[in-house]
């Protein structure tokens, strides 16, 4: 979860979250680089003293500066459409979870197994216990195996919502009348909190989102509890 004065992204909890941080960086260097090099020919105009009264072109570097700027695309590019189609992606899931945003609350509804649903609720200020955290804590967390391929239904019953959890680089639209899919695998057990990201009325700020990764025989006893 994000902590005070954090300015970068959250560590990545996920494959494809590492994937995303991997890919900012390498654009980042690139930026920085371009940044630095034309900040110093701006610079350099201020202070230097060329003059040439007859150069009217210069074939090889107009021919420089045109290929250059198309490779460093082409660079930026690739990594970034191959990020797209993994985001994509749904390899033979162990679990399917479908989450249906309320106004203003999250169900969510275990389809492989029989009649495990359940619906999760923000808890108020007021009923908050030693380390729980304001407009995060839930009631009833969803529970997850980690190291194990997770699809994630999403849909709405009421108006656009957007299931959120920045730490596993997901962030999928909830939209009324229509199921979205995406896919999650967590790296490791642990609490990984979110929250609603699309303006959706008055309660929008209370929508948290928080997921427990478990291991496998947890989250089996898990499911035996429920039904």
């Amino acid at each position: 979860m994000s902590q005070w004065f954090e300015l970068g992204f959250q560590n990545g909890m996920s494959p494809l979250m590492e994937q995303l941080l991997f890919f900012h960086d390498h654009a980042l260097l690139i930026i920085t680089l371009i940044t630095s090099i034309v900040g110093f020919f701006m610079l350099s105009l201020f202070s230097n003293k060329f003059i040439h009264r007859y150069l009217l072109d210069g074939q090889t570097v107009e021919t420089v500066w045109t290929v250059l700027p198309a490779f460093i695309l082409i660079v930026i590019a690739l990594p970034s459409i191959r990020l797209l189609y993994l985001i994509d992606e749904v390899h033979n899931p162990a679990l399917t979870i479908k989450v249906t945003g309320h106004q203003w609350y999250w169900g969510y509804e275990f389809s492989d197994f029989n009649d495990v649903q359940f619906d999760s609720y923000m808890i108020p200020s007021a009923d908050l216990q030693q380390g729980m955290y304001r407009l995060l804590d839930v009631d009833n967390r969803v529970p997850m195996p980690f190291n194990q391929p997770v699809r994630l239904m999403i849909t709405s019953d009421d108006v656009l919502h957007s299931w959120s959890v920045p730490s596993l680089g997901i962030k999928m639209d909830a939209v009324p009348g229509r199921l979205n899919q995406t896919s999650a695998t967590i790296n490791m057990p642990g609490v990984f909190y979110g929250q609603c990201s699309e303006i959706c009325g008055a309660g929008h700020s209370f929508m948290p989102i928080v997921l427990e990764a478990l291991s496998a025989e947890g989250f089996l006893s898990w499911i035996e509890s429920q039904i």
